[in-house]
């Protein structure tokens, strides 16, 4: 049975299995009051687009309007389980605020017009742009919660029809690390695991990812597996005391910004004591021996002064994973948005091919998501990559695209990679992008450094269009606003994490004039005049299902390869795993399972790119590395971060999620549950330093770091002293904004986050600041708005307990000098 409380009890009720069996199906619901199952007119297919792990659902409707979901029982990524925002998010769209009618700016104000006045004036100025000043004067930014449809449409103008190099998404900020880390290893993106590994795995490491609050129905599997027969040890890495770390085997809690060097001694143990499959390394890899080489010089006392982790349990964690039979190993934020993030994700993937644990039931390795349809921004060329993960430095796959298109291969750019989503803001704010078109994202809260991105997206010269369901921060400073339609409302497919494909129908009219985001951009197109080389109008579609036809093609014979699928078919049988066509007609569980990988230098993504500086490698060193396309194990040194503690700044400063609310709660802040069990930004602080400190559980505290401030009531909790961690979902949607302290940004995390990006992968640093803290108020008895039945929980005996046990720490700056000696 579901839980009855799923804010109370997020992980829901226990249906225990043993290892090998399949996980037993248990069928979440939530209808609005008053509404019974058997009221319900009808159950339209979906799944869920509040976090990645890509539940399927179905949308009830009654009267015209949806009244709740259910998960789907024979699906076989949740068997019937649903997070707490599945069950509640669908509220927002209800919302009296939704969008509704376009707004352009008249005199300094957003005022309501209709369609062809704000199209007309999105046609004007990016047209006259593109005359003027060239294709490199346009920049598209756009999501992970679009539509896969949706996104090889915008792919196709942006790169095809105007030919600018300027289109990325927001899946920038979280998981353009795990694409960075398997384009490195594999030669190419796309998970290599399953999530029906965990129904066989003995062992499974969890390194920053806070599974039980990011994809909660996935840790509901593990716990599943947890309460039955032969359960897995699992290994935790993360600076806080989480749900995950609660039930691990072991915890590891490095400083922010030394995930390399921790990942370096583990490696060092794996070679040390032989736990090394030198079989397969032999038959499949390549970089053994400098992999060896590097990890040497960092025993696990070197990696205890820098991590400041005991030395035992880096020794313990090696012998954890290197005892294992069969290791799933899943990896988010904690080492994407973090120090030397695409180097750290990558030890991850090698101590997967040291030990042979790919491609077989319970041996896999998930780089996991942010975000809904990240694996589908990535697949269609939206997010930094050319369309089915073709490389744009190898003119055949140049070429291939253009055939597709009916294009002439250089109206393709291909001059240099796909601009990066920070690289575009910097062209924005230093005036060479004119014309920037955002779509269902909010920068203007997600953005590290917010005081500089509210600048340059307000400056003059800047034609700004924004494509939303919600008047959002970034909304708020647009030219133009196009009203969109959300889940629910529209028809298309979408993948998550680990490659499996739903397709989600169209169960209600959007509101008002508001339209399917596939819609505007079409008719943006149409509009345009674009055409092919034949004159035909481009893109060659006209709806959804056109769209995936042409994107099947495009696909075919590349990794991501949907040839086999078809509307119809996930229809009848929900969710499929790509590959899928004529040898996997049935979907594919997991990649490389016969050895091979897309690494071969005519077929591979990538030439891949050193691991320190980001400096891309040369085809003709690539083929001089790995002539015969092996997995590549790739090593790196351990180099502190820019930002680093200090006198003034003595404290680390992470963000991250809470379970109840998603990226700037656009939706789940309007659905009342949600927005009742995470009300409010909080700071979250160890106790020896809220002593240190003279804080309270409840007082209200200023949190500063070098570019802005936050004040929020504290929580006292499990996080590793020495490390404030503040949720990065709040932002001035919903408050007076005039009257926060005078006027100044005091709520959103990232007033303080420093503009700094991994040099690989391009993604933001959002856990590598530096900052203080201070009392401004005291609680008066009234505790911390955070949850206490997550990661945030007040601290106990146990948060006490292991606090004590982690021994005095060394200063930083002495760690520092250790790990660069």
């Amino acid at each position: 049975m579901p839980s009855k409380d799923p804010i109370a009890e997020p992980w829901g009720t226990r249906t225990p299995y043993g290892s090998g069996q399949p996980w037993p199906v248990r069928v979440d619901l939530h209808l609005a009051r008053g509404v019974a199952p058997h009221e319900v007119d009808r159950w339209v297919p979906s799944a869920s687009i509040l976090h990645s792990n890509g539940d399927g659902l179905d949308i009830a409707v009654k009267d015209g309007r949806i009244v709740g979901v259910r998960g789907r029982g024979e699906d076989r990524v949740n068997r019937g389980r649903l997070d707490p925002k599945d069950l509640y998010g669908w509220q927002a769209n209800h919302s009296p605020d939704r969008l509704t009618r376009p707004l352009v700016r008249r005199g300094g104000e957003l005022v309501e017009t209709d369609w062809d006045t704000a199209m007309d004036l999105v046609v004007e100025h990016s047209g006259r742009t593109l005359e003027d000043r060239g294709a490199s004067a346009l920049g598209f930014y756009t999501s992970g919660q679009l539509f896969l449809e949706e996104y090889y449409t915008l792919a196709a103008i942006a790169h095809g029809a105007i030919g600018t190099n300027h289109l990325d998404g927001n899946t920038r900020l979280c998981t353009a690390t795990a694409a960075s880390a398997l384009k490195e290893s594999f030669g190419c993106d796309g998970q290599p695991g399953s999530y029906e590994d965990i129904d066989h795995a003995d062992v499974i490491a969890l390194y920053g990812h806070n599974m039980a609050e990011t994809q909660a129905v996935l840790w509901s599997r593990v716990l599943d597996r947890l309460a039955g027969a032969n359960p897995p040890r699992l290994l935790c890495v993360d600076p806080r005391a989480t749900p995950v770390a609660r039930r691990s085997t072991l915890h590891l809690a490095p400083r922010p910004g030394t995930n390399v060097a921790l990942m370096n001694a583990i490696l060092r143990e794996l070679v040390r004591t032989d736990r090394v499959d030198h079989a397969y390394v032999e038959a499949h890899t390549v970089g053994y021996e400098e992999l060896v080489r590097v990890t040497a010089a960092y025993p696990p006392e070197r990696a205890a002064a820098i991590c400041d982790v005991p030395a035992r349990e880096i020794s313990a964690a090696a012998e954890l994973l290197g005892g294992a039979e069969r290791l799933v190993s899943t990896v988010l934020q904690g080492f994407y948005q973090s120090n030397q993030a695409t180097g750290t994700a990558v030890q991850v993937n090698n101590v997967h091919l040291l030990r042979g644990m790919l491609g077989r039931p319970g041996a896999g390795v998930l780089q996991m998501n942010g975000q809904p349809t990240a694996e589908n921004t990535r697949e269609c060329g939206a997010d930094g990559d050319l369309t089915a993960f073709r490389n744009w430095n190898n003119d055949r796959h140049v070429r291939e695209l253009a055939a597709l298109w009916n294009l002439d291969p250089l109206r393709v750019p291909h001059y240099a990679p796909p601009t990066h989503a920070m690289q575009i803001m910097r062209y924005v704010e230093k005036g060479s992008i004119r014309f920037l078109w955002i779509s269902a994202t909010n920068p203007a809260a997600s953005l590290p450094d917010l005081r500089r991105v509210r600048e340059f997206l307000s400056k003059e010269g800047l034609f700004l269009v924004v494509q939303d369901v919600f008047m959002t921060e970034t909304a708020e400073l647009a030219d133009v606003v196009l009203p969109a339609a959300t889940l629910g409302e529209k028809t298309g497919t979408f993948t998550n994490s680990d490659r499996t494909v739903h397709l989600s129908e169209k169960a209600v009219e959007p509101p008002g004039e508001a339209r399917p985001d596939l819609d505007i951009f079409l008719d943006y197109a149409r509009r345009m005049g674009f055409r092919d080389d034949d004159g035909r109008p481009f893109p060659q579609w006209d709806d959804a299902e056109s769209a995936f036809e042409a994107w099947k093609r495009a696909s075919q014979g590349r990794p991501c390869d949907y040839s086999g699928l078809s509307y119809e078919r996930l229809r009848s049988t929900g969710g499929v795993q790509w590959p899928c066509n004529e040898q996997n007609p049935e979907g594919t569980p997991r990649l490389y399972a016969d050895g091979r990988f897309w690494a071969g230098p005519d077929e591979c993504e990538s030439y891949g790119k050193d691991l320190v500086t980001g400096a891309p490698l040369e085809e003709e060193e690539y083929r001089a590395a790995n002539p015969r396309g092996l997995a590549m194990l790739k090593a790196v040194d351990f180099v502190p971060p820019h930002e680093t503690p200090d006198r003034e700044y003595p404290y680390a400063l992470i963000t991250g999620r809470t379970l109840y609310q998603f990226h700037t709660r656009t939706k789940t802040g309007r659905a009342p549950e949600l927005r009742r069990a995470a009300p409010e930004v909080w700071v979250e602080i160890a106790p020896s330093d809220a002593r240190a400190e003279g804080i309270g559980e409840g007082d209200v505290v200023e949190v500063r770091a070098r570019r802005g401030a936050v004040r929020a009531r504290a929580r006292i909790s499990g996080v590793r002293p020495g490390v404030l961690f503040v949720p990065f979902h709040y932002g001035y949607w919903d408050v007076d904004v005039a009257a926060a302290s005078d006027g100044e940004r005091a709520r959103a995390a990232n007033e303080m986050t420093a503009d700094d990006w991994d040099p690989v992968s391009k993604q933001p640093l959002f856990k590598t600041a530096a900052a203080r803290v201070r009392v401004l108020s005291r609680g008066g008895g009234r505790p911390s708005p955070a949850p206490t039945t997550t990661a945030s929980a007040p601290v106990g005996e146990a948060a006490e307990a292991v606090e004590a046990t982690r021994g005095e720490a060394d200063t930083l700056e002495q760690c520092h000098r250790e790990g660069t000696r």
